[in-house]
């Protein structure tokens, strides 16, 4: 019995979201007792039912479907996160058997050779995907009366002149917010994510680094004007009137639905289960990614330890990934510590540490720079955000509010912005 038809069914059974999801057709399998089990998952799901063990049980022929012993030892197989990787092998070994059938019976009818090449790229197109039931058609379109059209191709950077630049975030493209520690990146992701939030998209936020505790309290401390210093022990240190708005505060970040998955070390293939899971708990929303940061995430290959291939290698599969489920991804990145030695000390984008592939893969590269850091004494408080790369429009610098007592991001009053 082929190992990776169990660990691909074993997965369906653990996480069942995802047979709504794959392309891969019963018939596509090798094995008939695997056909056989494939086919009754779909039966169960179409009657509403789960397509655990529990519902296996009440099954009559349940023996047919190789009892229950079989059953517990395919979810034993279980491994939801590697299912993208599965599903393609399946796909492949699939691919290999019915060529096989289709030049054995070619040989046997002496077909034309026309008719052979005919018949074998009809494997490489065959779409399994193709089938969308109306009932599914017409959810995607349930909210269109009411809602904004232009908000469903791109999500606002909350930015008005960013937004002017860039047309926004757009699906399927990769942004790339890099800077030096403390010139506010988390901050800047974190606005991005909350206008997200509120302009109706799903903010997904894999933070490899800072603790979801961190996270929550820099969110509150920049949409509540709160600093950030007193966020440690709010009962002594906020204000009466500070407490007054905290419960707002706290709805107001409740309207973002965003999500927050904080596990180090994670994978892209992870990325890609979690984010697959919350589409199906939100299908009325369209996603939106942000992963702090490059580096931390973990790569598929070992790669030998050779930074740079991993990095090229992570920046094709986000590019994919955001092209996968036509939605942005933006992914904060390091800079090189060759900036502090310049005298001028504004980022440049072969600054971004070990960039590999990076300048190539992404649609938009953001680089971010503050005077203040720099210079305790300049009068000049405002970030730069510098469109140092934007695969649809001009480059140039936009300059924006920040208070770093709080990690509030706003608009500057007189709008600067300078492009090329």
């Amino acid at each position: 019995m082929s190992m990776v038809e169990k660990v691909f069914l074993g997965s369906l059974m653990k996480a069942d979201y995802l047979l709504k999801d794959t392309i891969v057709q019963p018939e596509q399998l090798e094995s008939t007792w695997h056909k056989e089990i494939m086919r009754k998952m779909g039966e169960l799901k179409r009657a509403g039912k789960n397509i655990d063990l529990i519902t296996f049980t009440t099954l009559p022929d349940l023996e047919s479907l190789g009892g229950m012993s079989y059953l517990s030892e395919l979810l034993s197989y279980a491994d939801p996160e590697k299912f993208d990787g599965t599903e393609q092998l399946i796909l492949d070994l699939w691919k290999e058997r019915e060529k096989r059938r289709i030049l054995t019976l070619a040989a046997m009818n002496d077909w034309e050779i026309a008719k052979v090449i005919g018949e074998l790229d009809k494997i490489n197109q065959t779409k399994m995907d193709d089938h969308t039931p109306l009932q599914q058609a017409l959810a995607g379109i349930y909210e269109a009366p009411w809602e904004d059209q232009l908000l469903l191709k791109s999500v606002t950077t909350g930015i008005k002149k960013l937004d002017e630049v860039t047309g926004g975030f757009q699906g399927g493209e990769v942004t790339i917010l890099a800077a030096r520690p403390s010139m506010g990146k988390t901050d800047v992701m974190l606005h991005f994510a909350k206008m997200a939030g509120w302009a109706g998209f799903l903010p997904l936020v894999f933070s490899l680094e800072m603790p979801e505790k961190l996270i929550t309290s820099r969110l509150m401390a920049s949409t509540g004007g709160f600093n950030r210093g007193k966020m440690r022990d709010p009962k002594r240190m906020l204000s009466q009137s500070q407490k007054d708005k905290w419960f707002d505060v706290i709805g107001e970040l409740n309207e973002t639905h965003m999500q927050i998955f904080d596990g180090a070390g994670q994978t892209i293939a992870e990325m890609r289960a979690k984010t697959r899971k919350l589409m199906h708990q939100y299908p009325y929303k369209k996603p939106i990614l942000f992963i702090d940061y490059l580096t931390l995430i973990q790569s598929g290959q070992l790669h030998g330890g050779n930074a740079h291939l991993q990095v090229t290698e992570i920046s094709k599969s986000l590019k994919t990934m955001a092209k996968d489920f036509d939605c942005p991804v933006i992914c904060l990145a390091q800079l090189n510590r060759s900036v502090e030695s310049r005298a001028n000390k504004r980022p440049m984008m072969p600054d971004i540490r070990e960039s590999g592939s990076v300048e190539q893969d992404a649609d938009v590269i953001l680089l971010l720079y503050r005077e203040a850091y720099y210079d305790k004494k300049s009068e000049n408080r405002s970030l730069e955000i510098i469109v140092s790369k934007n695969r649809n429009g001009p480059v140039g610098t936009i300059a924006v509010e920040y208070t770093e007592d709080t990690g509030a991001i706003e608009d500057q009053k007189e709008q600067s912005l300078s492009l090329v």
